[in-house]
């Protein structure tokens, strides 16, 4: 039968396991893509990726016109004026499919042309 002593050992051991948590050491991965998310640093690579696949895509058209963002899988793009509006929506469904075969990142869907300032 424990003694008092002990039980007041016993009682003070699990005090104090209670108030020191031992954690589990953590991939050294898992941290490093927690500080890049955290950071933005994986965002700006996917921009580069999706900004180089536009190039690929439209070709010459691409210095009047920039991929702004992808949202709900519609890719957001920025031209210069609405003659390259019209151009890029009349071929809209054969730079889907050439981003689709060259773009890795997120799903693109659909396309949506905004006449923008792009300087």
């Amino acid at each position: 039968m424990p003694t008092e002593e002990q039980d007041k050992i016993s009682a003070i051991g699990n005090y104090l396991a209670s108030k020191c948590r031992v954690r589990e050491p953590k991939r050294i991965a898992d941290i490093v893509n927690g500080l890049l998310a955290k950071r933005g640093y994986a965002q700006l690579q996917s921009n580069e990726q999706l900004e180089a696949s536009w190039k690929q895509a439209v070709g010459a058209m691409a210095s009047d016109s920039k991929p702004a963002k992808i949202r709900r899988g519609v890719l957001e793009v920025a031209v210069r004026n609405s003659i390259v509006l019209q151009e890029l929506t009349f071929r809209k469904r054969e730079l889907l499919s050439k981003l689709e075969s060259i773009y890795s990142g997120d799903a693109i869907l659909d396309l949506r042309f905004r006449v923008r300032n792009l300087d």
